[in-house]
């Protein structure tokens, strides 16, 4: 009799929709905004703002400032499995860019993969008075024509690479084209990796003005992710925001790669 009594108490609604909040960000690339997390949980947006705010002040999520969305903290880990390894990234990233911002000027990205493109994780574009774009976190970067994924493709294990270019390889577009050019991958590959980072000067149909370059950032021999400095194209040559820029973006990623070293 006691054991049927124990399964009558009545279930707990808000630790339900909580779960399914967190579960459901889990599942989100990039964060999401309180608007979003309403859609696609059914919940009311107040109720999605209370629980977000409750999880946010016991840790279990953070909210970016710079695009007012929200996404797990590393405290997460201590529940289950469910945290990825870039949200950890964006998350450290986010006050180290911060810092930079204020030597740099130029807005910065934290960008890591995702399947066949390297996605915006955090970001200073809103923050940066130079910045062109205000909306930018979960944006694709094509791999093969952007300095950050040149920078991941490049740098990334052999296996790793192979596997991209198979997929990218598979696609009816432009970057099936240069997926199937060897001569082009080694090319690129061999130059990346002689200059230490990844350059777009208008390489990029999408966004023809702009200049960009990008720094890998290790955990072992694996990239987790890249760190990138976008500018106007016009402004300076690839090579002048190297020299200028690159020893404050060698900084921050040493920062981050400790603190992946530190994390395990």
């Amino acid at each position: 009799m006691t054991i049927e009594r124990d399964t009558e108490y009545k279930t707990v609604r808000g630790l339900i929709r909580g779960l399914h909040l967190l579960n459901t960000l889990n599942r989100v690339d990039g964060g999401a905004s309180v608007a979003q997390l309403a859609e696609l949980t059914g919940l009311h947006r107040t109720t999605v703002r209370r629980l977000l705010e409750t999880l946010q002040g016991e840790g279990y999520v953070l909210r970016s400032g710079s695009d007012d969305s929200f996404r797990l903290s590393l405290k997460v880990r201590e529940l289950s499995e469910g945290f990825r390894d870039e949200q950890w990234v964006a998350a450290l990233a986010a006050p180290l860019l911060a810092e930079l911002l204020q030597e740099v000027i130029w807005p910065t990205d934290l960008c890591t993969l995702d399947v066949d493109a390297m996605v915006v994780r955090e970001t200073t574009h809103r923050f940066s008075r130079l910045s062109f774009h205000r909306s930018i976190v979960g944006r694709r970067l094509p791999l093969l024509v952007t300095a950050t994924g040149r920078a991941y493709f490049s740098f990334c294990p052999d296996e790793e690479r192979e596997r991209l270019i198979e997929i990218l390889a598979s696609k009816n577009d432009d970057q099936a084209e240069l997926a199937r050019n060897r001569g082009f991958l080694e090319r690129l590959v061999r130059h990346t990796r002689e200059r230490s980072y990844g350059e777009n000067h208008g390489h990029w149909s999408e966004e023809r003005k702009i200049a960009s370059i990008a720094l890998p950032i290790f955990h072992g021999a694996r990239v987790m992710g890249c760190l990138n400095l976008i500018y106007v194209a016009r402004a300076m040559s690839i090579e002048a925001a190297a020299s200028r820029y690159l020893p404050g973006m060698r900084r921050v990623v040493e920062r981050l790669e400790q603190g992946l070293a530190a994390a395990g």
